[in-house]
């Protein structure tokens, strides 16, 4: 969609524009706070071009006849305009340690949870882990069972992959024994 060349991107987004509307597409921009970021002060062409593409972007949801939706871990990022056109605006908080557990229980096979499910499930709840975190693990586990040849994971598994994942989102790690 963004291109270097001024005016391609706002060529790229009529068309996006056009196409939705003519199939009666819903719009989904991941990580809106990238294209829907808030303008400012015109220092250099480049911030004139910037905010000339976020109203671009303005206008042509305002004009949309569809469900445009945005998803961003940024809100203070996007443009303030974009807030007043929203109809609602939905906060998915960090799940607590309930959800979690409900979240592993979902995501997780039961191969991989052996005997001690419940202890298991307990224990990988008490890690403070976003949704999206959690994938993560889930993944990396996955390529470590397989590259090992095995089904049932362990909690030493989880632990040490968790760890990695708190380490990356730069949270504290607590040792435990």
């Amino acid at each position: 969609m963004v291109s270097k060349y001024i005016g391609e991107t706002e060529k790229n987004l009529a068309r996006l524009f056009d196409r939705a509307g003519q199939h009666n597409w819903i719009l989904f921009f991941d990580e809106a706070d990238a294209l829907f970021g808030t303008r400012t002060e015109a220092r250099s062409s480049n911030d004139r071009h910037s905010n000339q593409e976020t109203a671009y972007l303005l206008q042509r949801i305002e004009e949309f006849p569809g469900t445009v939706l945005l998803a961003t871990n940024l809100k203070d990022n996007l443009d303030e305009a974009f807030s007043r056109r929203f109809q609602s605006v939905l906060h998915f908080p960090m799940p607590d340690e309930e959800a979690r557990y409900q979240l592993w229980r979902g995501m997780l096979p039961d191969c991989w949870l052996g005997g001690e499910a419940e202890a298991l499930l307990r224990e990988l709840s008490r890690h403070p882990l976003s949704g999206g975190s959690m994938v993560n693990v889930l993944r990396s586990c996955a390529v470590r069972l397989h590259a090992a040849g095995q089904q049932e994971a362990t909690t030493g598994l989880f632990r040490n992959t968790i760890e990695k994942e708190l380490e990356k989102e730069g949270k504290i790690v607590a040792a435990q024994g």
